[in-house]
């Protein structure tokens, strides 16, 4: 199958996942002169998802997520995750203070 023929057969409810080497085949075909709509009615890719890899590519060399992100961005991303943790050691807690309180 042909990597259009798989895009194609994926099932629309679920994320996509594009290999890097896809994404980065999709900005070269773009950067060298193919119209973003042929590109992406070709791929079936969204304009949105085309404009995050070509700027991203663009930036940093990459189109993953992580290697794109300001230091602050980060930072919040690590604010939430201990957030997250802390929210779910203050649950395991409370329930268990009852038990606690028996003896």
């Amino acid at each position: 199958m042909t990597t259009k023929e798989l895009i194609i057969m994926a099932d629309p409810n679920r994320p996509r996942h594009y290999e890097e080497e896809f994404k980065r085949q999709i900005v070269q075909l773009y950067e060298n002169g193919k119209p973003s709509s042929q590109v992406r009615a070709e791929y079936g890719i969204p304009r949105s998802t085309l404009q995050r890899w070509v700027q991203g590519i663009r930036n940093s060399g990459s189109t993953k997520a992580a290697d794109n992100r300001t230091p602050e961005e980060n930072g919040l991303i690590e604010l939430r995750k201990r957030d997250r943790r802390l929210e779910m050691e203050v649950d395991v807690l409370k329930q268990a203070a009852p038990v606690f309180a028996r003896k």
